[in-house]
């Protein structure tokens, strides 16, 4: 890999996807500081890595716009050529992605762990490999480049100019922020709102934390936020809707997390903020918090006793309502036993 090659990350979407692949970035400029690295990524996740400093471009690809997306993006892109092109996602839609970008070369993963055909359309293939947690397979992508994946680092912000927001934000709250991610993509991830009320008032009454309701906005989450007001003796702060931005400064500044297996639980992990994971759709050694908090993990994915095989992409449904509020303070109180002397 040359000092200053031109290197593009197709990394489309997924808030969680998106900071796993920040360390991957982080490790390509601290390896070749002087190589040119842009990410093409949809345009609701833009503003998220803008800004990042291993990052010199954004590349915003519409996949809405059905297949004038992709024909405006290699219009645009016309008489540029990358060296490489890294195709971290397994999907069909990314691969067309690098297809329509000029390049050297364009790596994705082989026909083991790529989805509908993509790895027909690469020039490498990754060797096939047991399932791993998503962070070690995007770190698989830099063998190729010569680049060292350690130390693992993320730089997710906030930028000095957000910090701003966040002081006013905390200045408004009357005690330590714990966060609560409500909602995730999938309703086979989420967790009754009406638990979620009743671990609000538990986090005030033993613990002397304010709850902050966070994420989107989407049909599922607003009823799952009335849900939680109506109920909740001790009323959270709602920030729904912030923006992922907003998000960061929220997190960095929240003493606790609590979330299901959805984008800002990966966040909090690389702030460094401790977050109490829970998880049950997928399996946690594959979605789970990356190299921290795995103790603060819920896994309800794994029956009581299983001795649990090889990582699996397999889905089980109907595990999320198996996690009770005892079990989530539990693990409130684990943290609390241990880490609360950190809270900021």
């Amino acid at each position: 890999m040359a000092a200053d090659e031109s290197i593009a990350i197709v990394m489309l979407s997924a808030l969680g996807d998106a900071v796993h692949a920040m360390s991957i970035a982080n490790a390509i400029r601290r390896h070749r500081p002087d190589a040119r690295l842009s990410w093409v990524m949809q345009p609701g996740l833009a503003p998220f890595v803008r800004g990042h400093p291993a990052v010199d471009e954004v590349i915003v690809f519409d996949r809405a716009r059905g297949w004038r997306g992709y024909t405006e993006l290699r219009r645009t892109r016309k008489g540029e050529r990358f060296d490489r092109v890294l195709v971290l996602q397994p999907y069909l839609k990314s691969a067309i992605v690098a297809r329509m970008l000029d390049a050297r070369e364009r790596t994705g993963l082989g026909r083991d762990r790529a989805r509908d055909l993509a790895w027909l359309l690469y020039d490498r293939r990754l060797p096939p490999r047991p399932v791993s947690h998503i962070h070690t397979t995007y770190a698989e992508f830099l063998g190729p480049l010569g680049v060292p994946h350690e130390p693992v680092t993320y730089d997710v912000g906030p930028w000095p100019a957000e910090r701003a927001w966040q002081h006013e934000f905390v200045s408004t709250l009357d005690a330590p922020a714990a966060a609560i991610v409500v909602g995730t993509s999938k309703p086979q991830k989420d967790w009754p709102a009406e638990r979620w009320a009743e671990v609000v008032d538990r986090l005030w009454e033993e613990h002397g934390l304010r709850a902050v309701l966070v994420g989107g906005r989407s049909a599922r989450e607003v009823a799952a936020e009335q849900i939680i007001l109506a109920r909740a003796r001790h009323r959270p702060v709602s920030v729904l809707g912030s923006g992922l931005r907003k998000l960061v400064a929220i997190l960095d500044a929240s003493a606790l997390v609590i979330s299901p297996d959805t984008g800002p639980l990966h966040l909090a992990v690389a702030l460094q903020r401790p977050v109490v994971s829970l998880i049950g759709y997928s399996d946690p050694r594959r979605v789970g918090p990356y190299r921290r908090y795995e103790d603060l993990v819920i896994d309800a994915y794994h029956d009581p006793g299983e001795t649990p095989g090889p990582i699996t992409m397999t889905h089980r449904e109907g595990r999320m309502a198996r996690i009770g509020v005892a079990h989530v303070m539990e693990k409130v109180a684990l943290w609390a036993a241990r880490d609360r002397g950190a809270v900021r």
